[in-house]
């Protein structure tokens, strides 16, 4: 199999379905997809002339709907084929896919088909679309429901058709008609999607991205990190995200690797044993967990902890010195390539099995990795690469790689797009890659720009051409001593102790900084029979001295942060926010309105105390 890796595309690929037809005919026989059949208990794989002919059926009964042009085609589906088939047959047919997270909950799905005005819905289950249809919003746009599984007989009005997705299909294929007339194909500047954005500090806005941003930002990331065509990318981040989207499901079709989809977040660590990935595409909170459980293991044993912790410090030596970064100490490097000799096979090589042993590329986006995350997989050989982007930029602006890799950066900004810092040391983008706008919300839309630059919403410095991000200034605290806050650091620091699984910071207009955590439960059963409590007690979580004793875990936590910063108060919780209880977005980021109103008593409470 050939291992070429493609720099950029040929110049007629301006859009994504020209980008997905030249692939078909340029590698037909090559893997394309991979996924995991349930029923027969095992992975299949799927061919770029297979796909190429599936997506062909998908079109054909697509457009025998007759929805009106630049119709948005909502898709809530896991990633798969299905997922794929539907994105790229409403591409075929110059619609706007508009893709919604399976994970979800109801109110929000309703809230983003009714905004896009969307005419179609393709669900996973009938389950899936009456908890949709009960969120009592009036879709004035929807015609057609189409369910994979579990069809259901109720619709959301009269005039809205609900069919299983086979059955569909099948009709299309067994019409004695000749065929529909398919419309013309999209142009460069059509909308390619609307990605509706996290919703961290409000409602979602539906981001207007066209062919021409999204395969020029493809194109730019091709240049930079040169993935090749025998690149296996395993597929877990919702293709509601625009960070998958065009970087594990479009850059692969650039260069005809190939996807394997993953069966679940819950089931990660078995697929990456099992698909053994070279590229990973992933967010902080994937590489939180697998460092947070390797601390829980090594917690009881000395001597793998001090392994790890030599292991640690050796390979990040050796990192800086071949990123010609500032090394730590004085220790030569003869001294570590030795010591690397003996600490590789020992530590090294089993961190690095947790990912399936062959990782040429992990890449982290979406959020800031918190520096000692960073440091540890570096030092443990595990290439880690952090990027920076949004939505609203298709989504990528810069990125670290393999040769160039400074973690405490998010890297030089991509080729073509172009970078600088305004007022309050905002950091501002202009490029191909720049959305076209807010659907709908042109007041919003005008908000975003200045002189033609967006404005990301992030402050940032720009250091020898590399983008360090300073912290996000809607979220900002600024106490009543006006005192300034970023949260997302204080969140990250306290969050490397494996006793804390998720963090939340505030204080904006109160006397100091306070935080709610969700506490891992295996860790507080130790730290409940420590202070003699009962870990199975609700009100254990409320008692003074588990307070206390997670306050000063805290403290130690954030040593290193100013003295106004550090929480003074805190509150204990077991339940996990996740995308269903609308406490997190579905990237794993927390929703700060959501959890500043879900937890007002408590938050109260703390302050009166």
């Amino acid at each position: 199999m050939t291992t070429e890796s493609h720099r950029t595309l040929p110049t007629r690929m301006d859009t994504l379905p020209r980008l997905f037809a030249w692939r078909v005919a340029q590698t037909p026989q090559a893997e394309a997809y991979r996924a995991f059949d349930a029923a027969a208990g095992k992975w299949r794989s799927t061919s770029w002339a297979a796909i190429g002919e599936e997506v062909a059926r998908w079109t054909r009964a697509l457009a025998r709907l007759g929805l009106s042009g630049g119709a948005r085609v909502a898709i809530l589906l896991p990633n798969g084929l299905d997922a794929i088939c539907i994105d790229q047959a409403a591409l075929a047919l110059a619609y706007v896919p508009v893709p919604l997270h399976a994970l979800d909950n109801p109110e929000s799905i309703a809230y983003v088909l009714q905004d896009s005005d969307a005419e179609l819905v393709v669900a996973a289950t009938g389950a899936q679309w009456l908890a949709i249809a009960s969120a009592e919003t009036a879709f004035t746009a929807l015609r057609h429901v189409l369910l994979v599984s579990g069809q259901s007989a109720v619709s959301a009005n009269g005039t809205t058709n609900v069919k299983s997705v086979a059955e569909w299909l099948s009709a299309a294929s067994d019409t004695k008609d000749p065929g529909t007339q398919l419309p013309m194909p999209p142009a460069a500047d059509d909308l390619a999607a609307l990605v509706y954005t996290s919703g961290t500090t409000g409602k979602p806005k539906g981001v207007m991205l066209t062919h021409a941003n999204v395969v020029a930002n493809a194109n730019a990331v091709l240049a930079t990190v040169a993935p090749r065509a025998d690149d296996v990318f395993l597929s877990f981040l919702p293709l509601s995200h625009a960070f998958e989207r065009t970087a594990g499901y479009y850059l692969p079709m650039a260069v005809g690797g190939c996807v394997a989809f993953a069966r679940s977040v819950a089931l990660l660590a078995d697929d990456l044993q099992t698909v053994r990935p070279t590229i990973l595409i992933s967010v902080p909170r994937i590489f939180e967990r697998v460092h947070g459980k390797l601390q829980s293991l090594l917690a009881d044993d000395w001597l793998k902890s001090r392994l790890f912790a030599l292991a640690t410090s050796v390979g990040w030596r050796r990192f800086c010195r071949r990123q010609k970064l500032p090394v730590e100490g004085a220790t030569p490097a003869w001294l570590d390539d030795l010591a690397w000799r003996l600490l590789e096979p020992l530590v090294a090589r089993r961190m690095q099995a947790q990912f399936g042993g062959r990782l040429r590329m992990a890449v982290s986006g979406g959020a800031a990795l918190a520096q000692p995350i960073a440091r540890f997989f570096l030092g443990l050989g595990l290439p880690v690469l952090q990027g920076y982007g949004m939505t609203e930029t298709s989504p990528v602006v810069s990125g670290n790689t393999p040769e160039d890799n400074d973690p405490a950066t998010v890297g030089r900004a991509l080729a073509g797009v172009e970078v600088r810092i305004g007022e309050n040391l905002e950091l501002l983008v202009r490029g191909p890659n720049v959305m076209r706008g807010y659907w709908k919300r042109d007041a919003d839309t005008q908000r975003a720009f200045v002189d033609g630059w967006l404005r990301t919403g992030d402050q940032a410095a720009i250091e020898a051409g590399r983008i360090r991000i300073l912290g996000r200034l809607k979220e900002i605290i600024v106490t009543s001593t006006g005192e300034k806050v970023a949260p997302g650091d204080l969140e990250r620091a306290i969050a490397l102790d494996p006793l804390f699984e998720q963090v939340y910071a505030f204080g904006d207009n109160r006397p100091f900084i306070a935080c709610i955590v969700v506490l891992n439960q295996d860790a507080w059963t130790r730290m409940a029979a420590e202070l003699r409590l009962d870990a199975g007690a609700p009100a254990s979580l409320d008692n003074s001295a588990a307070r206390d004793a997670v306050l000063a875990r805290i403290g130690a936590l954030t040593r290193g942060f100013p003295y106004y910063a550090r929480p003074r108060a805190v509150a204990l919780s077991l339940q996990a926010w996740t995308p269903e209880n609308s406490l997190m977005t579905p990237t794993l980021k927390i929703k700060r309105i959501n959890l500043a109103q879900h937890f007002a008593l408590r938050i109260e409470s703390l302050y009166g105390r």
